[in-house]
This record gives C-alpha cells, structure tokens and sequence, in this order.
C-alpha cells in the first residue's frame, strides 16, 4: 500500500477530529472556522480516498479478469501518482469539487482489454469503480444512522456520502469518457467505438460545464442523486449542511 494513500487518509481522519472537536453537539451550532476547516479536510481528504479506491477498483477487476499488467503499472498500490496524471487526477477532482460542489472523475486507469476475457469482464471492469463509489457513500450513511456521532462529523461525513452518490450518477452515464459508457462499449459497433473515441477526451468537461450553467440539468442530476441518496439512506439536511461547510466561499 502507498505511503501517499495512507498520507491521504491521515488528514482525512485529521480532518474529522477537527469537525468532531469544533462541533461537538448534534444540533446545529454557529459555523465556526474550526468546523469549516474540519469538514474541507474531512470530505477533500475523503474524496480523493474514494478517487484512489475507484481507480483501484477497476484494477483489481481487470487483474482478476486476466490483465495482469495492471500489476506492473502500480495501479494494485493504491498510489494516487499511478493514477495518469497528478494534475488530473487530483488536483482538478478537488478543483472541480470546491467551484461546483461536483465530484468529476479524473483519475483513468489503463487496461489492456485484449487481456481481458470477455466483453461481460470488460463491462465489470468499468462498473467496479462507480460501484465502489455507491458502496463507499452506503457505508458512510449507514455509519452516520447508526453511530451516535459529534454534530462536525454528522455534517461532514453525510456529505462526503453524497458525494459518493453523487460520482456515482455521474460516472454511470453512458457518455464517452464516463465509466456507464465503459460498460456498454463492448456491445458497440467498431464505427461507434471509433467515434466515441473523437470525443472521449473533452465529454466530461462538457458535462460538467452544463451542469454547472443550466439550471435544468442540474435539476435533473441533483434530483435523481438525491433519489439514489435517500434510497442508501442518506440525511439530506446533514449533507446540504455538510455542503455548507466545504463550499464556505460562496
């Protein structure tokens, strides 16, 4: 396991002691610093840790489907770094994550699917990481409805679990360059494959500028993710709460 990923889940833990120490009631207090501080470096620090087990997802599919080379690559490490490029899959996710309170992907993994067995792996190769994702935002729920918790993690951790669900109907579409295309491209046509490529690289930015300027598409996204939310279930009020908190520019 990378020492990186395990740096990650130090200031994520660092951060929930904070939120937990800054808010120690579950009623709502008056925002502090501490409790802002607290939550940016719970759910940020959380988020990546979810980016490195979604891309790790992936990997251990393909290896387990018969691409071992995602071995050799590091991608089994859990290392962010492995995770193509430190830019993109890390620093924009965060970016993207504090202007639009929007979880877009950016790390990739790179799979040999010549290696994998089939088209139904090569479909599950892509499903592991989004499923990793509504997974990790269940767990987080679960935690936050059974565990008797300080107001600070209550918050911060309730809209890290969105954010989860959020990657999640995100991720599941089947848009070029999102993991819901990735399952279904091995029943495509080569010709759509192909054009599919073109427009790979730039469909995600698109997205996420239409949901970031068209009210109607955010309605839509932040409708069923909210759906899928409660159906996990998720406290909305404790994650718009937590929301709050992370985007404290606004």
């Amino acid at each position: 396991m990378s020492p990186w990923f395990l740096l990650l889940v130090v200031v994520t833990v660092v951060g929930g002691v904070v939120a937990a120490s800054a808010a120690p009631f579950l009623v709502q207090p008056h925002s502090s610093t501490a409790l802002t501080v607290g939550v940016v470096l719970l759910v940020l620090g959380g988020w990546t840790v979810s980016l490195c087990l979604h891309e790790f997802g992936h990997a251990f599919v393909a290896f387990r489907a018969g691409d071992f080379t995602v071995r050799d690559k590091g991608y089994l490490t859990l290392d962010i770094r492995r995770y193509t490029d430190v830019g993109l899959s890390f620093v924009l996710p965060i970016l993207f994550l504090l202007i639009g309170g929007i979880p877009l992907p950016g790390g990739a993994v790179w799979i040999n699917h010549g290696l994998v067995r089939s088209r139904a792996a090569r479909s599950l190769v892509s499903l592991a990481g989004p499923a990793t994702n509504l997974i990790l935002g269940a767990v987080l729920t679960i935690a936050v409805a059974t565990i008797s918790m300080p107001y600070g993690l209550v918050v911060g951790l309730s809209a890290l679990a969105l954010i989860q669900v959020l990657a999640f109907v995100l991720n599941i579409l089947p848009i070029p360059g999102l993991d819901g295309f990735g399952v279904i491209e091995p029943y495509l046509s080569d010709g759509a494959r192909r054009t599919a490529a073109k427009v790979r690289p730039w469909a995600p930015l698109v997205i996420f500028v239409l949901l970031i300027s068209l009210p109607v598409a955010q309605q839509v996204f932040f409708g069923i993710s909210s759906w899928v939310f409660g159906a996990v279930g998720g406290n909305p009020t404790a994650a718009s709460l937590g929301y709050t908190e992370l985007l404290f520019w606004r």
